[in-house]
């Protein structure tokens, strides 16, 4: 029995901790700026509660819900039905409720490429090699989008060479992996790891081997400006911050919830980051 039946329209995002998502503040802007009667619910759960609470949202009439740390691959397996990019990432960041049935989606490397795009106009994954630092959940979904855009070859570079070698295998197609990273012909360079985040160990990488023209990117935003991001401003490159990997990878659970197709732009990138450093010790 739909419960809300007639009233706003809801969703929310699931995670635990789930107090530093800054996700009901940027759907919250949408919601105001469209005029849309909705809300978008921080939901706070636990693993062990998160099945039934996700049973729950769909009784209740939610749309759906955003899904971050630890939730995903959970997610994933509760769906009904799971799209062919969120199979291949092996994990769930997005539900969406349809009469009863929960649907999932992984939005991470839309939203990345979307960030590239938007940072660097012009652009192109089959423009040269991406070298990509870690290779977690992130890494995989970022892998998977490059080289599903045209990437001519993903070199994976991890601490652990057994983890990368798994994702390797699992994604196939032209990824390899190396104990160091080989910058001389790369177009793209990611970081994918906690290193930079505020309270982490900052991330030493030579950035001299890079042609002029590549794009440095860290999908670490607080702070904004890591210090791989200032040794590649320092350079003269393109670098790209990871709030706009946040932003553009709601823009599709956005629309199929509330029924806007919602804009990145400043003014949201200033509301999202009022309160996050702007670089290291700032």
């Amino acid at each position: 029995m739909n419960l809300l039946s007639g009233h706003a329209r809801l969703a929310g995002v699931f995670g635990h901790p789930i107090t530093h998502s800054r996700s009901p503040r940027l759907h919250g802007f949408w919601l105001q700026r469209y005029g849309i009667d909705g809300a978008y619910i921080p939901l706070g759960v636990a693993p062990s509660g998160f099945a039934a609470a996700v049973r729950a949202l769909v009784d209740l009439g939610f749309r759906g819900a955003n899904v971050t740390i630890p939730h995903k691959l959970a997610a994933f397996e509760i769906c009904d039905a799971v799209a062919p990019f969120a199979r291949r990432a092996g994990a769930v960041n997005t539900l969406i409720f349809r009469d009863g049935r929960i649907e999932g989606s992984n939005t991470d490397g839309f939203g990345f490429l979307e960030s590239i795009r938007e940072a660097a106009p012009g652009w192109r994954a089959d423009a040269g090699p991406a070298v990509l630092l870690g290779a977690g959940g992130a890494a995989r979904a970022i892998a998977a989008a490059l080289l599903d855009a045209g990437a001519p070859r993903v070199t994976l570079v991890n601490r652990t060479a057994a983890k990368a070698e798994a994702l390797a295998r699992d994604l196939g197609g032209p990824i390899h992996v190396a104990d160091r990273p080989s910058l001389e012909d790369a177009a793209l360079l990611v970081n994918t790891t906690s290193l930079g985040m505020q309270g982490q160990p900052g991330l030493e990488v030579d950035l001299a081997p890079l042609p002029a023209s590549a794009v440095v990117a860290d999908i670490v935003y607080v702070p904004l400006e890591t210090r791989l991001l200032a040794a590649a401003r320092a350079r003269g490159l393109v670098a790209v911050d990871g709030l706009g990997m946040l932003l553009h990878q709601a823009r599709p659970g956005f629309e199929a919830w509330f029924g806007v197709a919602p804009q990145v732009d400043q003014a949201l990138r200033d509301v999202v980051a009022a309160d996050i450093p702007k670089r290291d010790g700032a």
